[in-house]
């Protein structure tokens, strides 16, 4: 069987704050080692479960550089760096057989929640069909495009519940019980490793029992951006328009993976200054 583990970094336990998930800040690599730490805990499970599986770790937070290569599990691969493919499922195909989104943070506007945030501090709200998605239930419903299950998710109490919502049968391992933005009382980290080795291990034995996401097409898109000069570099995109917000952009996709892409296109101009 083939398993993709996705790993972001801002719902690790113990990472609470900017300077753990910026690789410009000081305490930025002792994030990097609790992430790595926590995507072994979660290998060990899934191998435990099905010795012969084929694991696929996707680097999935910031510049997806951040897994330490030397310090992973020598019986993964490691899918690293950008841009790439369905971003932070960097690797998922219709021949994965489960993802697990590991160390994921809730949704902008989600809350009390740790870094809470849509792909881009840029991107203020994400609406599919007229309901808000977050990190979580994108990649969710583009690995449901595919066929694929999400079968465990790790993070904060608030993204723990996101999952939940959307994927009832999944499994979850809340590592942090959010306090706030930059706030939380977690776990201490062997303690958090040895829960993900469990649940990992767990929803591989139960995976058949998780239904993939799906939202079926075509799909009526909003996004909130935060700044009018976004909104300028977005409606040059084909057929995307202004909506009645100044701040807010709309397009109709024909399924979930067009619109995937072209809110992950949306993320990258959302990047560009002014000249």
């Amino acid at each position: 069987m083939n398993v993709l583990i996705s790993v972001d970094m801002e719902g690790i336990s113990g990472i609470v704050h900017p300077t753990e998930t910026n690789p410009d800040r000081y305490d930025y690599e002792r994030g990097r080692a609790l992430m790595t730490a926590e995507a072994n805990a979660v290998i060990a499970g899934v191998l435990e479960a099905e010795p012969t599986a084929a694991v696929l770790v996707a680097d999935a937070h910031g510049p997806f550089r951040n897994l330490l290569p030397e310090e992973l599990d020598r019986r993964a691969r490691l899918v690293r760096g950008k841009p790439r493919p369905l971003g932070m499922l960097g690797g998922l195909d219709e021949h994965t057989d489960a993802a697990m989104f590991i160390g994921y943070h809730a949704r902008a506007g989600g809350g009390p929640a740790v870094l809470a945030h849509t792909m881009s501090d840029s991107i203020l709200d994400v609406r599919v069909a007229g309901r808000s998605l977050g990190e979580i239930g994108l990649n969710a419903a583009m690995a449901g495009y595919l066929g694929v299950p999400v079968v465990l998710l790790s993070g904060d109490d608030s993204a723990c519940a996101e999952l939940t919502d959307l994927v009832p049968s999944a499994l979850t391992v809340a590592v942090k019980q959010a306090l706030g933005q930059a706030a939380a009382i977690a776990l201490h980290p062997e303690e958090a490793r040895e829960r993900l080795r469990q649940a990992a291990a767990e929803a591989i034995t139960q995976r058949a029992l998780v239904s993939p996401l799906t939202i079926a097409g075509p799909l009526d898109v909003e996004v909130d951006l935060s700044g009018p000069y976004m909104v300028d570099l977005a409606t040059l995109v084909p057929g995307v328009s202004r909506a009645d917000s100044g701040r807010t952009i709309a397009f109709t996709a024909t399924d979930i993976a067009e619109a995937y892409r072209l809110i992950l296109l949306l993320v990258q101009l959302s990047g560009i200054k002014p000249g």
